[in-house]
C-alpha cells in the first residue's frame, strides 16, 4: 500500500500522450492552445474612429473656428472620404475609417447643430480640444505578426474573440483522450429500472459521465455483471491497442471480495499495474496502470464518495497535466472551521462546506456523512479537505489542501 503523495506521483509519470489537433475555433473553448496565435495585420487595422460625432482638421479649430459646416457623412464599414476644406467637417459614426484631411473627432454630445439654407452646421459647444481624440490609431493596440495569444493557454470566450479577429478559423490545441467509463456489479440496474429488494440504480456511471462533461471531455459508458470471463472478454476490446479508447475508467470490483474480479482480469490482460491501494480513506482500493500501447486504466473504487472523490484527487490533475494545462496540480488552501480528529494513519479526505469569512479566506466546515457509500452527503459539501497521514488532531484555524468538486 503506498501513500496519497506516492500515488499522485506515480499517476503524474503517465500522463497522456496529447498530441496537438486542429480544431474549429468554435469547438475549442476550454481547451489548451497548441500555437501562438498572432495578428494578421495591424490592430486596429485602419486608424479608427471611437465615437459618434464629425470629423475636422484640429488646424481649423487652433485658429480660432468654432463651426463647421457638414460636407459628407462618413460610416463604418465604407472607404475613407476626403476632407476637402479644413473649414468644413464630416459626420462620421463610430468603428469608420478615419478620413483623409482630419485628424480629431467631436462628439455629438459636444455640439449643437444648425440647419440653414439646405446646409448643416456643428457648433463647438466645447473650448478645448485635443488633436487626435475620439481616433484610435492604426497598430496601436499591436503590429502584424505580433504574438495576442501564447501558447499554453487556456482557451476562454476571450481568447476565441482574438482568434475571429485575426481570422483563425481553425485553431491547434491538445488532443482530448477518450474514455471508457465501466461500472460492474450484479446489484446495479440501469436507472430507468425499478430495483428489486436487492438492487441499486446506477449512479457512478452517471456522475463520472456528467464530470466529464463538465471538462468538456467525451465518454462513453458500458456495465459489466459480476462475471469474470464476461468482464474479460470486454475489457480486453476496450482495452486493445486499435480500441477507439484512450482512457478506461472502472468503478467498483477492485477490492478484496470474492465477486471482484478487476485486478485479476486486468493481470490477465497484461495491463501493467502500477499500484494497488493507498493508504486514504476514503478510496482505499484504487488500482492503477497501463497497457503497453498506452491506455491508461484508473480503476475506482465502487463506493459512490470513494469514486468522486479519487475521481477529483486523481484523474482529474493527471487530465489537466496532460493537456498541458499550467499549474495543473496547485490547489487552494482552506482554513479548518472546528478541531477534528481522525485516529487511523490514512490521508483522509474530509468532506466539507466552504465559504469566505469577512476577511475573504476560505472556511471548511466538516460535513460528516455515513460513510463512503453516502452520496446523498456530497450535496452538502462543496469538495475535501486533504488531512495528512501523519497526525490524528487536526486544529480550527489549520490550513489544509482543498479539493473543490462545486
Amino acid at each position: 500500500m503506498i501513500s496519497s503523495q506516492e500515488a499522485t506521483q506515480i499517476i503524474q509519470n503517465h500522463l497522456f500522450e496529447s498530441k496537438s489537433v486542429s480544431v474549429k475555433m468554435m469547438k475549442t473553448l476550454g481547451r489548451i492552445l497548441r500555437e501562438d496565435i498572432r495578428a494578421d495585420r495591424d490592430l486596429p487595422p485602419f486608424d479608427r474612429v471611437t465615437m459618434d460625432g464629425i470629423a475636422i482638421d484640429y488646424q481649423a479649430f487652433a485658429s480660432g473656428q468654432t463651426t463647421f459646416e457638414v460636407e459628407n457623412i462618413q460610416f463604418a464599414g465604407k472607404p475613407p472620404l476626403t476632407l476637402h476644406s479644413p473649414k468644413h467637417c464630416i459626420e462620421i459614426m463610430t468603428g469608420a475609417m478615419l478620413p483623409f484631411g482630419a485628424n480629431t473627432i467631436v462628439r455629438y454630445e459636444d455640439l449643437e447643430k444648425e440647419e440653414k439654407e439646405n446646409k448643416v452646421y456643428f457648433k463647438l459647444k466645447i473650448s478645448t480640444l485635443q488633436q487626435g481624440q475620439n481616433v484610435h490609431y492604426q497598430g496601436n493596440d499591436c503590429k502584424q505578426f505580433d504574438i495576442l495569444v501564447k501558447e499554453g493557454t487556456k482557451i476562454s470566450p476571450a481568447e476565441m474573440t482574438v482568434a475571429a479577429a485575426v481570422g483563425k478559423y481553425n485553431l491547434l490545441v491538445s488532443q482530448k483522450p477518450l474514455f471508457a467509463i465501466v461500472s460492474n456489479g450484479d446489484e446495479l440496474i440501469d436507472i430507468e429500472s425499478e430495483p428489486l429488494t436487492h438492487q441499486i440504480r446506477r449512479s457512478n456511471t452517471y456522475m463520472l459521465l456528467s464530470a466529464l462533461e463538465n471538462l468538456r471531455m467525451k465518454a462513453d459508458f458500458f456495465h459489466l455483471p459480476d462475471k469474470e470471463k464476461i468482464i474479460e472478454e470486454k475489457l480486453a476490446k476496450l482495452l486493445a491497442p486499435n480500441s477507439v479508447f484512450d482512457v478506461v475508467l472502472l468503478t467498483g470490483g477492485v477490492s478484496a471480495g470474492k465477486a471482484d474480479f478487476i485486478p485479476r482480469v486486468l493481470d490477465k490482460l497484461g495491463v501493467g499495474k502500477l499500484f494497488h491501494q493507498v493508504a486514504q480513506r476514503p478510496g482505499k482500493p484504487f488500482w492503477f496502470g497501463k497497457t503497453e500501447a498506452g491506455k491508461i486504466v484508473f480503476a475506482l473504487p465502487g463506493n459512490p464518495v470513494s469514486t468522486f472523490m479519487c475521481f477529483h484527487k486523481y484523474v482529474v490533475p493527471w487530465l489537466r497535466a496532460s493537456l498541458l494545462t499550467p499549474n495543473a496540480l496547485d490547489l487552494p488552501q482552506a482554513t479548518l472551521k472546528e478541531n477534528f480528529v481522525f485516529t487511523p494513519k490514512l490521508t483522509y479526505f474530509l468532506q466539507v462546506k466552504t465559504y469566505l469569512d469577512e476577511n475573504q479566506q476560505l472556511i471548511a466546515m466538516p460535513i460528516e456523512g455515513g460513510g463512503s457509500g453516502d452520496f446523498a452527503n456530497l450535496l452538502e459539501c462543496d469538495g475535501f479537505l486533504e488531512l495528512p497521514a501523519d497526525r490524528t488532531e487536526f486544529k480550527a484555524g489549520e490550513k489544509f489542501d482543498f479539493i473543490a468538486y462545486r
